[in-house]
């Protein structure tokens, strides 16, 4: 999986989970809602500071947005 479109799964994922909009995560990020559009549909490709921002105003950390799932289809390791 490509880790832009890995880290727009787990912040559409997240936000969804925390019942914002792409409007409300915008407001609180500080970044646009086409930004955060582009982002969840995995166009993106934000730097460590934007994705700690996205992170606290999702509320969870950093690292949460760059996790890769459990599974065989997802094994670690270069491509």
């Amino acid at each position: 999986m490509d880790m832009r479109e890995l880290v727009g799964t787990h912040v559409k994922r997240i936000r969804e989970g925390n019942g914002l909009t792409q409007e409300e995560l915008a407001a609180k990020s500080g970044f646009s809602q086409q930004y955060i559009s582009g982002l969840e549909r995995g166009e993106r490709n934000p730097t460590i500071i934007t994705l700690h921002e996205i992170a606290q105003a999702l509320g969870v950390s950093h690292v949460d947005l760059v996790k890769l799932p459990e599974g065989p289809k997802f094994k670690r390791g270069r491509r």
